[in-house]
């Protein structure tokens, strides 16, 4: 078969955005179990900005191209897949190589493109769905009727974690860093939107719950907050680190972790196997994917950028402007 080539975003050298190089490569051909992806249109989240500095390797076997979920058409299937065909309009979980024309998915974490959605709204789904899926609601044993605090509300984890906690019965405080995106995750849905830089969240949980606390906390920025996010959950809490913008090795009030008989946890989500992302996937169908289908949850994409123009897509998410999720085109 001829060698046919494809456009793809290289990291040349860790660094800043402007490492993120437009190159060409040989079209990638989809082994057992594997499908090909004409990709339209791909998500851009905080892990690719951390491996273009260095930071976070892709696991053994992935692609060496940034780029962890993408949304398009089906070109191909290897031996032994089933239940998605050529021409499937879908989006896909990758370990990498989302920043390309052509990517490979196991079959496990391809799902539909939901009805009624774009590319890029497709695009922005599965790294959030899947990781706000994983944690909330199987670490975190999230149950309908519980308080939950979200750290980050305007990220697209925090954007996906409200609303979806929402729609399955829970009540949702979300941190963020102004008022006007304080306003944003109350427009999302949660109770209260508390502005970090000029309120205190455990003292306006403890407030809107009578002293009681929150059930649940999903947190991406460790550091300091590890102790307050113990003093703003009730009894029975849990914590759930999945992300540690402020450090990795913060300190541990184990009085108050024994006290309240809180749970500490986390996890993440690239390393894991094709097999255990696939237990997810069919939760999300189940459970997530008919919200979406009816409106309930719907994808919030504050911007786009042309493939070749994905230096820009990572300055923008550094600076932390945006609400919601950040899609790159093809």
């Amino acid at each position: 078969m001829a060698d046919e080539r494809m456009r793809v975003i290289e990291i040349a050298r860790p660094g800043g955005p402007e490492v993120l190089t437009p190159a060409m490569r040989s079209r990638p051909e989809p082994g057992a179990g594997e499908v090909l992806i004409a990709v339209k249109a791909a998500g851009v989240n905080r892990p690719d900005v951390i491996q273009r500095m260095g930071h976070y390797p892709p696991p053994p076997g992935a692609s060496d191209l940034p780029g962890l979920e993408v949304a398009g058409v089906v070109a191909a299937v290897g031996e032994g897949v089933q239940g998605v065909g050529v021409g499937a309009r879908v989006c896909a979980l990758l370990a990498g190589g989302g920043y390309a024309e052509f990517a490979l998915a196991p079959q496990q974490q391809v799902l539909p493109i939901p009805e009624g959605l774009g590319f890029e709204a497709a695009a922005s789904l599965p790294e959030t769905a899947f990781t706000v899926w994983t944690n909330i609601f199987d670490r975190g044993r999230f149950k309908a009727g519980e308080s939950v605090l979200v750290h980050g509300g305007t990220s697209g984890i925090g954007v996906m974690a409200i609303q979806l906690v929402t729609a399955l019965g829970g009540r949702v405080f979300a941190t963020a860093g102004s008022p006007e995106k304080a306003r944003a995750c109350e427009a999302l849905g949660a109770v209260r939107g508390i502005d970090y830089r000029a309120e205190d969240f455990v003292t306006v949980v403890r407030e809107a719950t009578e002293g009681r606390g929150v059930d649940l906390v999903l947190d991406m920025v460790a550091g300091d907050y590890l102790i307050r996010n113990q003093q703003a959950c009730a009894v029975e809490g849990r914590i759930v680190m999945i992300a540690m913008l402020q450090g990795g090795r913060p300190p541990v009030d184990i009085m108050t972790l024994m006290a309240k008989r809180l749970t500490l946890t986390g996890s993440t989500l690239r390393a894991r196997t094709s097999d255990q992302k696939g237990e997810i996937r069919d939760a999300l169908l189940a459970r997530v994917w008919p919200l979406i289908a009816a409106g309930r949850i719907k994808p919030v994409v504050h911007a786009t950028f042309p493939l070749d123009q994905a230096a820009d897509a990572h300055r923008l998410m550094e600076s932390s402007a945006h609400v919601g999720k950040i899609v790159l085109t093809l």
